[in-house]
């Protein structure tokens, strides 16, 4: 007997762990598995909805007592450089774009091992073999493209052609979704992580698209309170899509904090058309 996959998605949520981002707190995720011939379509209604994906998995915070982690996007036709984005992008206009079918390498694989290892030696990401980056990289049912920068230059009369960093970037209707990125640690000077960001600012506008999605915001995490510097940056919040005011948001949390009711911090409905 054949059995095929229920249209209306299966939600589940993990046991709680301790939280990556902030101290002496715990995450949990909702999540939903993304397959079949609807997973563009899901993908696309979910990740307006706060959503992220990773691999074949859609998934949003669904924590207890926290409602720190917001989902960020850039609204490109809005977007204003600033002084040092500027910069950032004169520095690196010699860095070439390639925008490829999703296709893994061993030439990526080395590069993303060398960004782990520096960036983040404690992560759950490190134990990944070639065989899990290519599953990363390769296994989905969305429309979405690898991004390889490249810089030449001449190294004892040879002209190289490093590969400095990747993005995995999916394509929704209304813009573009940056899933993963890594950069080559020895290139840092260059702000390579700011600088794909700023990339696909353009590229999104060169395609047509609105939004770029950035994951999410967490104001106080080191590693993520770094998106409140693209402006305008947009926040999903009690449902809908705001632009961020740090200074009001940093006011309605404490004005908040005492009357928030855990059940219902991410307990928003979930539409799908």
């Amino acid at each position: 007997m054949r059995h095929s996959l229920p249209r209306a998605p299966q939600f589940y949520v993990t046991a709680a762990q301790p939280c990556p981002y902030l101290n002496n707190k715990v995450e949990r995720k909702l999540f939903t598995a993304l397959n079949g011939s609807d997973s563009q379509l899901l993908n696309q209604a979910l990740s307006q909805q706060g959503f992220r994906r990773s691999q074949n998995v859609l998934y949003r915070p669904s924590c207890a007592e926290c409602n720190a982690c917001l989902s960020a996007r850039i609204p490109t036709k809005l977007f204003n450089l600033s002084k040092s984005q500027k910069r950032v992008k004169n520095k690196n206009k010699v860095i070439k774009r390639n925008v490829l079918t999703p296709l893994a390498t061993s030439e990526q694989f080395n590069l993303f091992k060398v960004y782990l290892k520096s960036r983040h030696s404690s992560g759950g990401m490190t134990e990944m073999d070639a065989i899990e980056y290519t599953s990363m990289i390769e296994e989905t049912n969305v429309k979405t493209f690898i991004c390889e920068y490249r810089l030449e230059y001449l190294h004892e009369n040879n002209r190289i052609n490093k590969l400095i960093a990747v993005s995995l970037t999916d394509i929704l209707d209304d813009g573009l979704s940056m899933v993963y990125s890594f950069y080559d640690p020895d290139f840092q000077h260059r702000s390579l992580g700011k600088y794909m960001i700023l990339d696909h600012v353009d590229l999104t506008s060169e395609m047509g698209l609105s939004n770029l999605y950035l994951g999410y915001w967490v104001h106080g995490s080191k590693k993520m309170d770094y998106k409140s510097q693209y402006n305008p940056l947009e926040i999903f919040k009690n449902g809908s899509w705001e632009n961020l005011d740090i200074e009001k948001y940093k006011s309605s949390q404490n004005e908040s904090a005492d009357k928030q009711d855990p059940v219902t911090l991410h307990n928003k409905p979930i539409y799908l058309s």
